[in-house]
């Protein structure tokens, strides 16, 4: 439109200045459109931020299960989550702490949106760690965790992120699925806490299901009471040589194995002498028999306790 309206280059015999007109058309058009083109960017990069504000905010809100309800529900919906469904939650521990995460929640997001489908999935990060918020279905959820889609929830994460350079070796907790709004937040304390109990008992397993710890959870809900234990049935084996330490490991062992004391030597790389030498110590020392019934039951819920509670590499509490 411009071009037409400058009426001295009507029929004009001067090339150069129709040469020179063009070019200032031309350079117009251009920083127009690179202004044009800037400020889609701009306000792309804005509406990306904002999104991602808003979902870290309602992720933030979802796992703590303490805001509005009906709030939670309204601001869950532009991000395809039906609160009203069953959901689980899965957390991504990294080996190492990662400068960036952007890489580790693309590659997660493929993956599972690919398998689940981009519905009433949640990827975001909490403290250091990778979040995965995915439905579950009803029936998974009453027939146990070996059934459903999401089963495998937690190997589907590991074999991804596994793949990726940085943050290896990764170790992902899964929570047990719940209803509800509060049962994402029950979900992600399940899976908090099992990666907390896998530290403490220096498990090096990739996968770890809230649901093979619960054991734990009974044990330590009444920690006085399983401190009072511990210190009463166990503290005694650190009289030994070498500290209580190799004592608990071979407790450990033996009752892991069906209390076997070749099984439970082969565990340990030790002669069965070494094993039969050690509960020979632990009941000298702290006066209960492993090959005993109700000594056995003491020592092994004691055992437990002190993997929990992390003994003896941290003091008990008081």
């Amino acid at each position: 439109r411009v071009w037409r309206q400058l009426p001295h280059l009507d029929r004009s015999d001067d090339s150069e200045a129709v040469r020179a007109a063009a070019d200032a058309v031309l350079h117009v058009v251009d920083t127009a459109v690179a202004t044009l083109a800037e400020g889609y960017a701009v306000a792309r990069r804005e509406l990306v931020r904002r999104e991602e504000s808003l979902r870290r905010e309602l992720v933030d809100d979802l796992l703590r299960g303490d805001s509005d309800l009906g709030g939670l529900v309204e601001r869950a919906e532009p991000f395809g989550l039906d609160l009203a469904r069953v959901h689980q939650v899965a957390l991504a521990a990294p080996g190492r702490r990662l400068p960036d995460t952007e890489e580790a929640i693309s590659a997660l997001e493929r993956v599972i949106f690919d398998r689940l489908g981009d519905r009433d999935v949640l990827v975001a990060t909490k403290e250091g760690l990778l979040v995965v918020i995915a439905p579950a279905d009803p029936v998974t959820a009453d027939r146990g965790r070996d059934a459903g889609p999401t089963a495998n929830l937690g190997t589907l994460m590991h074999g991804e992120l596994d793949r990726l350079v940085r943050g290896r070796p990764w170790q992902v907790a899964v929570g047990r699925p719940h209803p509800g709004v509060y049962g994402i937040a029950r979900s992600y304390e399940e899976a908090r806490e099992a990666l907390t109990t896998a530290r403490r008992l220096r498990s090096e397993a990739s996968v770890i299901d809230a649901h093979d710890l619960l054991i734990y959870r009974v044990l330590l809900r009444d920690q006085p009471a399983m401190v009072d234990l511990v210190r009463a049935v166990l503290t005694p084996l650190a009289q030994a040589r070498g500290g209580a330490e190799p004592l608990l490991d071979t407790l450990n062992e033996y009752f892991a194995c069906g209390e076997v004391a070749t099984e439970a030597a082969r565990r340990l790389h030790v002669s069965v002498r070494t094993v039969t030498y050690r509960l020979a110590r632990i009941r000298a020392l702290s006066g209960y028999d492993p090959a005993d019934g109700r000594d056995r039951f003491t020592l092994h819920a004691a055992v437990l306790g002190a993997r929990g509670l992390d003994w003896p590499r941290r003091p008990l509490p008081a």
